[in-house]
C-alpha cells in the first residue's frame, strides 16, 4: 500500500499512529519525508506494507527536489492500493498535481482526507467530500484524523479488503525493511528539523558513521552536514546547547524503538551545496541503505 500526498498532510504520521511506534521521521515543516521506506502492520491473519514516500511539489529546483519528486512518484506502481491524502479543507496545485500522476495508475485509489478535527464548522465537510469525489473514481473516501485511534481502526478495516491474499512477505515481528542505522539517522534530522528554524532545515543532512550494538547499549556517532559555516554555528548553538537538546531527544526516540541504552555523539561539518550535488545526495541515505 502505498501513501502519496503533497509535503505535510499527515502520510509520515498516519504510519507512525498505525504502527504504534515513531518510526518516520515527523514535524510540521513540509519536505521533511526525503526516503521511500516501509512501515509493516500485522494483525492476526493480515499483513499490510505501506510505503510512505516523500511529499510531492511543484518546486524543483534542486536536485535534492527533483530526487524527493521521482522517489515518491517512481513508488506509485508498487502498490496494491493506494492511499491519497489530503488535508480537510482545502485543494492545492500540488494535490492536483499528485492526482495527475494518479491517473495514470490502475490499482485502486482510497482518498484519505486527514485533519477532520481542525474543520470548526462541521457542515462545511460535506461540500468538501462532494468536491474531491468528483475529481476522480476513487475507490473509497475515507475522512479521519490521525490522531484518533477509532478513526486509524476504521481505515485499516476498509483498506483490508483492497489487499490481495497471499503469503507474509515479513515475519510477523518485523516493522520495517530499513536497518536502525537508517533510521536513527532519520530520527537525528527530525530533531534538528524541530529544534531549527526557516530555511535551515533543508540544508541539514545526517550521515551515521557508527552503530554498534553492546552490552551496555547501542552506540551511535553521527555528522551532520550543513552548506555554509553560518549554518553550522547556528546547529551547534550557543556553548553547545542545541547540540545537546537534539541529541537528548533523539536518543530518546531511538531507545523508545529499541528499549535500551542509547550513546549518542553527534558532529556537524560544512558540505557546500550537498542539496544540489546528485553524488553527495546519494551518500547522504538518500534512499538507500
Amino acid at each position: 500500500m502505498v501513501i502519496v500526498g503533497r509535503p505535510n498532510v499527515g502520510k509520515s504520521t498516519l504510519m507512525n499512529h498505525v504502527l504504534g511506534v515513531h518510526l518516520a521521521a515527523t514535524t510540521p515543516k513540509p519536505q521533511t519525508t526525503r526516503n521511500r521506506i516501509l512501515g509493516i502492520h500485522t494483525d492476526g491473519d493480515h499483513q499490510i506494507v505501506f510505503v510512505d514516500t516523500p511529499g510531492i511539489h511543484l518546486d524543483a529546483r534542486k536536485a535534492l527536489n527533483r530526487r524527493l519528486n521521482k522517489t515518491a512518484i517512481g513508488t506509485l506502481a508498487e502498490g496494491d492500493v493506494i492511499v491519497f491524502m489530503v488535508e480537510a479543507g482545502r485543494w492545492t496545485d500540488e494535490d492536483e498535481q499528485v492526482l495527475h500522476h494518479l491517473e495514470a495508475e490502475s490499482a485502486p485509489v482510497v482518498l484519505l482526507v486527514n485533519k477532520v478535527d481542525r474543520i470548526k464548522e462541521k457542515a462545511a465537510l460535506l461540500p468538501y467530500l462532494q468536491s474531491v469525489s468528483a475529481r476522480h473514481d476513487f475507490a473509497e473516501i475515507i475522512p479521519l484524523s490521525v490522531f484518533r485511534e477509532r478513526d486509524i481502526r476504521r481505515f485499516l478495516d476498509v483498506v483490508k479488503k483492497y489487499i490481495p491474499a497471499r503469503p507474509f512477505e515479513f515475519d510477523e515481528d518485523e516493522m520495517t525493511d530499513r536497518s536502525m542505522r537508517f533510521v536513527s539517522a532519520e530520527l537525528i534530522r527530525e530533531q534538528l528539523m524541530q529544534a531549527l528554524e526557516k530555511e535551515l532545515p533543508y540544508a541539514l543532512a545526517v550521515e551515521v558513521e557508527e552503530y554498534q550494538e553492546g552490552p551496555n547499549g547501542v552506540s551511535i556517532a553521527a555528522v551532520v552536514y550543513v552548506e555554509r559555516e553560518g549554518q553550522k554555528r547556528i546547529v551547534i548553538g550557543r556553548k553547545g546547547e542545541m547540540m545537546k537538546k537534539v541529541g537528548s531527544e533523539a536518543r530518546r526516540r531511538i531507545g523508545g524503538i529499541l528499549g535500551v541504552p542509547v550513546h549518542l555523539k553527534l558532529w556537524v561539518k560544512v558540505k557546500a551545496g550537498w542539496s544540489d550535488d546528485a553524488r553527495l545526495l546519494e551518500r547522504f541515505t538518500l534512499d538507500r541503505e
